[in-house]
């Protein structure tokens, strides 16, 4: 057994235990796996192990990996993870079947637009990137901001609105971890709750946080899906990318 295959393995108990422990059933949470960096080579054993959704952060890397596994295409779900340019959103439409880092009403207009220039392909899910820690490094709207700016995605075509994402400033605290995924999930909520019965928030199901060092937080906290990278691939390093 590979140490990609090893280390999947672990993430996925990780998982389990940390739902079970949250009184959760371990299938409704999904595991993205964050393959920025790493080769196509560790997507493709990654995938033959059984793992479907990947997740990258810059978008040539990330287009270049899709084209050179193009055979394997329909066995895998991409998702863009990381901040996104106006200028580059037409790759992104084109390539990706999620959008997890939109910040900005502008982006989610390109993508739309652009997406319906792609004839035969759905619609692309997206989430709206929270800056829960509101740290000036990171993307993302503030809480108060994020339904507003879902309100607008909502009505617009060849995008399905589907939740939050979040990635709150690092630490090691679980007490602090949890605290910051609390305010996120609260939010959701709320947005949930205020527009249950709102066409464009039909699929809005969707809480993507948690990583590495902070999965079990996360998921005590409510997240639908965590995005685990280093546990399953190790450090990043300028020669992986």
């Amino acid at each position: 057994m590979s140490r990609v295959v090893a280390n999947l393995i672990q993430v996925k108990e990780r998982i389990e235990l940390s739902a079970l422990a949250a009184q959760r059933e371990p299938e409704d949470i999904e595991l993205l796996v964050v393959s920025k960096t790493f080769p196509a080579s560790v997507v493709e054993e990654a995938m033959h192990a059984g793992q479907s959704a990947f997740g990258e952060n810059y978008v040539q890397e990330g287009v270049d990996k899709i084209v050179q596994l193009a055979k394997l295409r329909p066995w895998l779900v991409w998702h863009f993870i990381g901040p996104l340019q106006s200028n580059k959103t037409k790759e992104v439409a084109e390539h990706f079947d999620w959008v997890q880092s939109i910040d900005r009403l502008k982006i989610a207009e390109r993508l739309s637009i652009q997406r319906g220039e792609f004839l035969g392909l759905p619609p692309l899910q997206v989430c709206v990137q929270v800056n829960v820690s509101e740290e000036n490094s990171k993307s993302g709207v503030t809480l108060i901001e994020a339904e507003s700016l879902c309100d607008a995605i909502s009505n617009l075509p060849n995008v399905v609105l589907r939740g939050l994402m979040a990635i709150p400033a690092p630490n090691s605290d679980s007490t602090m971890q949890r605290n910051a995924f609390a305010l996120v999930r609260k939010c959701f909520a709320s947005i949930q709750d205020k527009h249950y019965s709102d066409p464009g928030f039909q699929f809005f199901d969707t809480l993507s946080m948690g990583m590495s060092d902070d999965l079990e937080a996360a998921i005590a906290e409510g997240s639908t899906m965590v995005r685990i990278g280093t546990a399953i691939f190790g450090k990043r390093d300028k020669i992986n990318k």
